[in-house]
């Protein structure tokens, strides 16, 4: 038995093995606004939030959609699916995502 945990700002994977990763997102500068989209280009990645506010962006090339987060909820980014994630200050968001999602398969633009 594993007890995880990640306080520090950012985001931080907690755990992985070799077919997921599951990571825990907290408010840093990247995530304080809306700056950025990225999208993976072999992998979902789903999102939950635990505690304070969050606001999830997709961008399917024409318009930015805006879903406010409610916890006990899963927000899913499918493969090639712009998106990013707004956090208040005192947020934490599980983040689950495949193993091998890296620099290599994630593209980004800057808003």
């Amino acid at each position: 038995m594993e007890v995880l945990e990640y306080n520090g700002e950012d985001f931080n994977a907690v755990f992985t093995n070799e077919n997921f990763k599951i990571g825990i997102l907290r408010y840093s500068e990247r995530f304080s606004k809306l700056c950025c989209f990225e999208r993976h280009f072999s992998t979902d990645e789903a999102f939950a939030l635990l505690s304070g506010t969050a606001t999830f962006y997709t961008f399917d090339g024409q318009a930015v959609k805006e879903y406010k987060m409610e916890q006990n909820k899963v927000y899913v980014a499918h493969k090639n699916e712009w998106h990013h994630i707004v956090v208040s200050p005192d947020a934490t968001v599980i983040v689950f995502e495949n193993a091998d999602t890296s620099k290599e398969n994630t593209e980004k633009f800057m808003l």
